[in-house]
């Protein structure tokens, strides 16, 4: 049985997290063509390339059906309450780079802060009778952030698609989502509440703390992750 190493399957990521293990001196590489997921390693005995997409990752490594894996670390704190009991920060990677955040409309003049944000959601129940909307992928982050700060009134809506879109789409008063420049933000008229930082997030190496590591496997992971520096 040989360890089992899941990386995101396309795109930049892909890409990059190659390059990353490249200069390390391991190679990973498709098998095949673009639609296939299998993939291969050299430069290290023992090891398989699983290739999937960056969200099953972290449910894959929790369920211990992968040893190592390479995913945003937004991914895993969503994904995975208790995160820490299921899997181990082992390196960031330096790229794929984003802050999950809140943001309100620019027009919103009045609405700075997660005080003025809570303020503003009252106003908006009292005056239209139903809950402000904010828009999401992350609902376990963004409830357990805003309960955390106090902010009541408000409801998750999830985001399907282009979450920036919604507030201009009248689908959501107010969004929470990953940004990496904000220009998705300003060409939408958003704004960031300046103490609206969830989560700072990049692509980072994990390892399954649950998957198990017979005597052979063990001298592989210590090897590859001597390797890996």
């Amino acid at each position: 049985m040989s360890l089992k190493l899941g990386v995101p399957s396309k795109g930049r990521l892909m890409e990059k997290t190659f390059a990353w293990f490249e200069k390390r001196g391991i190679t990973l590489s498709r098998a095949g063509s673009d639609r296939e997921y299998a993939g291969r390693v050299d430069g290290i005995e023992g090891v398989t390339l699983v290739l999937l997409s960056a969200g099953e990752i972290p449910r894959e490594l929790a369920a211990g059906r992968l040893h190592l894996g390479v995913t945003g670390t937004d991914l895993v704190h969503e994904k995975l309450p208790r995160w820490e009991q299921q899997v181990e920060e082992i390196a960031p990677l330096g790229f794929g780079q984003a802050d999950l955040i809140i943001a309100v409309p620019r027009a919103w003049v009045d609405v700075d802060t997660l005080d003025d944000l809570d303020a503003a959601a009252a106003a908006f129940r009292a005056r239209h009778g139903h809950r402000l909307r904010i828009a999401t992928k992350y609902h376990r982050l963004v409830r357990e952030f805003l309960t955390q700060a106090g902010v009541a009134d408000y409801t998750l809506v999830d985001s399907q698609g282009a979450t920036e879109g919604t507030v201009t789409n009248e689908t959501a008063e107010a969004i929470a989502d990953i940004t990496s420049t904000g220009e998705t933000l300003r060409a939408n008229h958003l704004k960031i509440l300046s103490d609206g930082l969830i989560l700072r997030s990049q692509a980072t190496l994990w390892r399954s703390r649950v998957a198990g590591t017979p005597d052979g496997q063990r001298e592989t992971l210590d090897n590859l992750l001597r390797r890996l520096g």
